[in-house]
């Protein structure tokens, strides 16, 4: 594919630690001037309200990321589907979940030219023990009550699913580097990141360093989405597009 004007990532965690890298790699392919559009945040769900300590925030469907696309001029669009697992480990079931990433995938090809679905690192978690399955267990989804076995199971469901959602609807299916993780099984690791998302974007090879900074790292790490309630309170930042100091905007969901 030739240029792209905009990035759209949908997301839970491992895209909210890899903004960084999104938007590096997102200038390096398509220049200073690329959007950025993303749905992302810790624990996200695609389907139902997640919340993480104090922070509650909507489904990935229930964003103001529809609405904000359908209001933008169309520009030639890369869209990502990702994180899928979260919903795994919330008790939905793999039809739901298939159900929620169809519709996604649905609304995104309205906008979108070129869409990539990834896969669940099933290899790594494929690779934990029980006891350190429960330990991770407890500190990442600690309301999560499933074995390792019934996750496998609905892990390896869904993978399948979105492997066969990807070939019916005609968009790119990624099957995640088992080498990308390291102890923990569904984190990219911070040293992969770069080449991670670079595969995840599918950005041409040879392509430069998009440069990035500690300043940018820090803007990125302080935007807060467009929704999310603290302690029951709704909280609403309005979007306008950040201006990235080494190019860019970014808009947060």
């Amino acid at each position: 594919m030739g240029e792209i004007g905009r990035v759209v990532a949908l997301g839970a965690s491992n895209l909210t630690l890899g903004l960084r890298s999104v938007a590096s790699a997102s200038r390096a392919a398509w220049g200073p001037k690329v959007e950025i559009l993303a749905a992302l945040g810790h624990g996200r769900s695609y389907g139902a309200q997640s919340r993480l300590i104090l922070r509650t925030l909507p489904g990935i469907l229930e964003s103001g990321l529809w609405p904000a696309l359908e209001s933008m001029p169309h520009l030639p669009t890369r869209a990502v589907i990702t994180d899928v697992g979260n919903d795994i480990l919330y008790g939905f079931s793999a039809e739901r979940t298939l159900a929620w990433v169809e519709e996604a995938l649905g609304r995104l090809r309205s906008v979108a030219d070129d869409i990539t679905v990834t896969g669940l690192p099933l290899v790594s978690v494929r690779g934990l023990g029980r006891a350190r399955y429960l330990f991770l267990r407890s500190i990442l989804f600690p309301g999560c009550r499933l074995s390792l076995a019934q996750v496998l199971e609905s892990a390896e469901a869904v993978n399948s699913g979105l492997a066969a959602l990807a070939i019916a609807q005609g968009v790119r299916f990624l099957r995640m580097d088992p080498a990308w993780y390291g102890f923990d099984p569904i984190h990219i690791r911070r040293s992969s990141r770069r080449s991670a998302w670079r595969a995840i974007l599918d950005v041409p090879a040879g392509s430069p360093d998009g440069g990035s900074s500690l300043r940018e790292a820090l803007r990125l790490s302080l935007m807060a989405p467009e929704r999310r309630r603290i302690l029951g309170v709704e909280r609403f930042t309005r979007q306008s597009g950040a201006v990235l100091p080494s190019g860019g905007r970014v808009w947060l969901f």
